[in-house]
């Protein structure tokens, strides 16, 4: 049995995202004291997304000492609330003077007490007090499991109930059909229920062979050899966890499973899709879901054999890239420590180091059976800063361990800025990218300091508008001259720069005219009022005059800027800033504050959409007022909200506010 822990705060959610894609099941935790959150709903969904069984762990009912099993009612009450009367419990709590001690099993009817501190459970009688209230869920989960299946209803008719052995087949049929969702109690720091828990999933977790089938792309043998891709990829820390269940395969077992987050008849219905059952007699097929970066061991790959044996020392193809791999010291991984095994089989989890090129999200295996495994699709990042290193030393160290870190986490993103300079990280929030920076300077030496960047603003222009441009210089010998005049018209958003030409005559020769678009290109991109590049313009050069002898294209590119800053003055430039898409997503009685602050950040908010008993807020908000926006969220939310954004358009800057920015910027006229 293999548990993939994840974190449970909302800026890493989605690790949780990328472990489902190879689990059979999942175990959503949830802190007792703060009920479900909004991740605890996110997570859900995408459970439900990959037609995953939940199975939910509420934690921490240590917590609840003091009001003990009436805390529990309502908790178990808003479970039913947000995902239905399917979401039972499977055991009850047991308090006493000591609070939390035990958990009653609402199966077998036992209960597994705990006060040594061992984590051990002590099989006993049920507590007199919890008798009755046992008795009355453990028919409640008798009648639930019973429905839909003719022959347990008429069991449970004829006897009244259903005896213990076919209760758990018919409950471990119920929970991989998704049919119950299971409520289980535990205290890790009590170490209460933990040794229960495991035991729950050994007999009740679905494996792999019980799965569907894996719906993967098939892709044909020269994509291979040469590399190419099949498909293009696209405030408190209390948050919900989820643990990912994988249950591995006996050799030669197994009929298939849910990889891929489709059913069967839904993935067959797909163009260009192979159905992979989970079997030994297979062809070999592995996936890597999760890369990690050893200071010994090198570079760890973590993979799902999808089908087939993968044994020690076998060399693979890369699907994905092309290219072989030698798989040596195949190991299953103990936290940490990596125990080395023969043989790996359908369905098992495991790892091996240093391959060359293999990374997240690629799919390996023999030649001529090639498939490719779409890895999941992650959101874009959130939140973006400046990195800058702190020593020249630093600098050189930068770029190679940002890249290690990106092949481990695929939602970080490391670029320059063409237009600013500055070298950015981008994240899902605040929290994230300082974990990433932690980590620079934990494993790779790394200094580095974080800023917010710079606002990628631009200019454009309001008004159409005429200017001659005319270069002249005499120095003896050949001398220097250009001529021309230019019109400017603004164009719509997004539209970029277009040149044309309306030279008839031969006023300006036609050797000469692609140099005149190059100096008003190249000066547009050096701006006009703050040095920002100017777009959604088009430029039209109509007339202009030349000499045989000192005419170039020098010249004809001087006269060009010349031309093209004059018209400028007359064209009404103004300063565009980026506006960004935002969805923020939030329990509802957040919304009001939420919104609030969006309208005090200039935005417009679009509308709300309910989401269970959270809410999506989708707003267009300048780039500017956002940069800061995780922290501020996090504290309207109190860690519960979660937001994304991304460009969706440029737009005027408020004349106030480009006061502000004109004030703080040199003109390039004058730098010059």
């Amino acid at each position: 049995m293999n548990l993939i822990d994840t974190p449970g705060f909302h800026m890493f959610s989605h690790e949780a995202r990328t472990a489902m894609q190879v689990a059979e099941a999942t175990l959503i935790v949830v802190q007792a004291q703060a009920g479900v959150e909004a991740v605890t709903e996110r997570v859900w969904r995408w459970a439900e997304e990959f037609n995953l069984p939940r199975i939910v762990v509420l934690n921490r009912m240590d917590e609840l000492r003091e009001r003990g099993i009436d805390d529990v009612a309502k908790l178990l009450e808003e479970l039913r609330g947000r995902w239905g009367r399917s979401c039972v419990p499977v055991q009850l709590p047991v308090y006493d003077e000591q609070g939390f001690t035990g958990v009653v099993d609402l199966v077998t009817m036992q209960a597994f007490l705990y006060g040594d501190g061992s984590g051990r459970g002590r099989i006993a009688e049920i507590p007199r007090p919890l008798q009755a209230q046992a008795r009355a869920a453990h028919e409640a989960l008798v009648e639930l499991v019973a429905e839909g299946k003719d022959a347990l209803l008429e069991e449970f008719f004829e006897v009244g109930t259903i005896p213990e052995q076919h209760l758990i087949t018919a409950l471990h049929e119920a929970i991989r059909e998704d049919r119950i969702f299971p409520v289980l109690f535990a205290s890790g720091q009590g170490a209460v229920g933990a040794d229960h828990l495991l035991d729950f999933l050994k007999v009740y977790a679905p494996t792999a062979a019980e799965r569907m089938a894996c719906a993967a792309s098939a892709i044909s043998e020269a994509t291979v050899e040469t590399g190419v891709e099949a498909s293009t990829q696209t405030g408190t820390q209390t948050g919900t966890e989820t643990v990912g269940v994988h249950a591995g395969t006996d050799a030669g077992s197994g009929v298939g499973n849910g990889f891929a987050g489709h059913s069967g008849e839904q993935a067959a219905a797909r163009a260009g899709v192979v159905m992979r059952a989970v079997r030994d007699e297979e062809p070999l097929a592995l996936f890597v879901y999760k890369t990690l970066h050893d200071p010994f061991a090198g570079r760890i790959s973590y993979f799902k054999v999808i089908s087939g044996v993968v044994r020690n020392d076998a060399t693979v193809e890369n699907y994905s890239r092309g290219g072989q791999e030698r798989l040596s010291h195949l190991s299953v991984m103990q936290g940490r420590r990596a125990v080395e095994v023969a043989a790996l089989h359908a369905g098992d989890l495991g790892a091996v180091a240093r391959l060359r090129e293999t990374l997240n999200g690629d799919t390996l295996g023999q030649r001529g059976a090639a498939l490719r495994v779409e890895p999941v699709h992650l959101p874009e990042p959130s939140m973006t800063y400046a990195i800058e290193p702190a020593t020249r030393a630093d600098e050189d160290k930068l770029a190679p361990a940002m890249h290690k870190l990106m092949e481990e986490d695929r939602m970080l993103r490391f670029f320059r800025d063409a237009q600013t300079q500055e070298f950015l990280v981008a994240g899902a929030g605040q929290q994230h990218i300082e974990a990433m920076v932690a980590r620079l300077r934990r494993r790779y030496h790394t200094e580095v300091t974080l800023k917010a960047p710079k606002v990628p603003y631009r200019e454009t222009i309001r008004a159409r508008a005429e200017a001659q441009g005319r270069h002249k210089k005499q120095s003896g010998g050949h001398g220097q001259f250009g001529d021309c005049h230019i019109r400017l018209e603004p164009l719509e958003r997004g539209a970029g720069i277009q040149f044309s030409s309306e030279i008839f005559g031969g006023s300006i020769p036609r050797q000469y005219v692609p140099a005149v678009e190059k100096g008003i290109v190249e000066t547009a991109q050096s701006g006009h009022l703050a040095g920002y590049p100017v777009v959604d313009f088009k430029a039209t050069v109509y007339d202009g005059s030349y000499h045989d002898v000192d005419s170039n294209e020098l010249s004809f590119k001087i006269a060009a800027r010349m031309a093209f800053r004059q018209a400028m003055e007359q064209a009404r430039p103004c300063l565009l800033e980026p506006i960004m898409r935002v969805e923020v997503e939030a329990p509802e009685e957040y919304a009001g504050a939420l919104m609030s602050d969006m309208n005090t950040r200039r935005g417009h908010v679009l509308g709300m959409t309910p989401r269970g008993r959270a809410v999506a807020i989708e707003a267009d908000v300048p780039m500017a007022e956002m940069l800061q926006y995780g922290a501020t969220l996090t504290s309207l939310t109190q860690g519960r909200g979660s937001f994304h954004m991304e460009l969706r358009s440029y737009d005027v800057v408020p004349a106030a506010v480009a006061e502000r920015i004109l004030a703080t910027a040199r003109r390039p006229v004058a730098a010059e």
